[in-house]
């Protein structure tokens, strides 16, 4: 088995693997446009003796959000084998190349959606995402009150709302931080309307991204970086009442609307979504930004069996001011912390608690080293409004 980039030439096999692994057939037109945007460098496939293409995937770069800080992340996407090369190791030999290759091109953090959670946990990644889905009725909205400032409809404009996305995606560890090639490929290319909220100063503050259609509302992203600016919002969404049914959005999991309205009985279902991967902890924790303190110190036992740097003894270091390094170390003092590299992600990509951890069996250490990361590490809130 060969593993290696993708050619041009390569094209037509890996369209006709991905038409048959995610069953559709992809319109002409749509050919094209894959055609002209395919980077040979970001895929990577398995291939037979005879050079066919057995199974895939795709390794975006990408820029994610991670407690207020932008880093270089690595979206896996696309994996797809054909079926007669299934349980031969195929994806498992893609998964740590991929984990190499993001290491060497300073990726120190990995996404990915999930068809199974149990099969990627196997190669160290771990559920970080979740989301919530709200159905509601026109007699759920938010009660009417007066709110200063204007929504307008305007056409789908990155320039217009790039800053207020960037403002409220900064908020959430897991957030893509986009790209301009993003937003015209993949969120104007979605139907709808854009319609955006200015304050009494006529500065931006919140917008809107919507569908009506069989008199249901789709809000494919809602953005509001003030309060006024949400119920600025709400009051635009309630003119829509006598053509809308429902209303369905997603949104992250400490979104406060039910307890906003007045009656919050109404459709609300937890998705898992995404999860993550630490690829290089020793990078990652350099640009981690861990809570202000006194200078502390622990010992490190990690586990990680599909990325060897990442696997021994380490000394992580926090100063004063949050910044931290993790060092390689000879050998692990009895007073240490151990963990595998998807508890590491957990905690510091996933939003869990050290002590929860702990007591999942997911972290070992001593009362006192659980209780210097509960100090050390900050509570965040995780969410992701893209799909890749």
């Amino acid at each position: 088995m060969d593993i290696r980039h993708l050619t041009l030439d390569d094209f037509d096999e890996r369209i006709e693997l991905s038409e048959f692994a995610f069953q559709f057939k992809l319109p002409q037109e749509r050919r094209e446009t894959e055609l002209r945007y395919f980077r040979p460098e970001e895929h990577l496939g398995a291939f037979d003796e005879q050079g066919k293409l057995l199974s895939a995937l795709i390794l975006i770069p990408f820029r994610v959000w991670v407690n207020g800080v932008s880093l270089e992340m690595g979206g896996v996407a696309g994996v797809a084998t054909w079926p007669e090369a299934r349980r031969h190791g195929c994806v498992s030999r893609l998964l740590r190349a991929s984990l190499e290759q993001m290491r060497e091109q300073g990726q120190t953090v990995s996404m990915l959606h999930p068809f199974a959670f149990p099969f990627y946990r196997k190669f160290g990644w771990e559920m970080t995402c979740e989301r919530k889905k709200y159905e509601l009725e026109p007699r759920h909205f938010p009660a009417k009150r007066h709110t200063p400032g204007s929504v307008e409809r305007i056409a789908p404009n990155t320039a217009a709302v790039a800053d207020l996305y960037a403002k409220a995606a900064s908020r959430y560890t897991g957030m893509l931080d986009r790209s301009e090639e993003w937003w015209t490929r993949k969120r104007w290319t979605m139907p709808g309307l854009l319609a955006l909220y200015r304050n009494e100063a006529g500065e931006p503050e919140g917008y809107l991204h919507y569908q009506v259609e069989n008199r249901v509302m789709t809000v494919h992203e809602w953005v509001s970086v003030t309060e006024q600016a949400r119920s600025g919002l709400w009051e635009f969404v309630r003119n829509h009442d006598s053509m809308i049914d429902r209303l369905l959005m997603t949104v992250p999991m400490d979104d406060p609307l039910p307890f906003l309205v007045a009656d919050p009985r109404f459709k609300q279902e937890t998705h898992p979504y995404f999860m993550s991967r630490i690829v290089d902890a020793e990078g990652f924790i350099a640009r981690f930004r861990f809570v202000p303190g006194t200078e502390e110190s622990l010992s490190l036992r990690l586990q990680d069996a599909h990325a060897p740097w990442n696997d021994g003894a380490f000394r992580l270091s926090i100063g004063a001011d949050g910044q931290a390094a993790l060092t390689r170390a000879e050998d692990v003092p009895a007073a240490s912390v151990t963990l595998d590299i998807q508890s590491l992600t957990a905690l510091l990509l996933g939003g869990r608690r050290p002590g929860m951890l702990a007591e999942a069996g997911r972290l070992d250490g001593s009362p006192d080293l659980v209780a210097l990361l509960e100090r050390r590490v900050p509570r965040y809130e995780t969410f992701l409004a893209d799909f890749f």
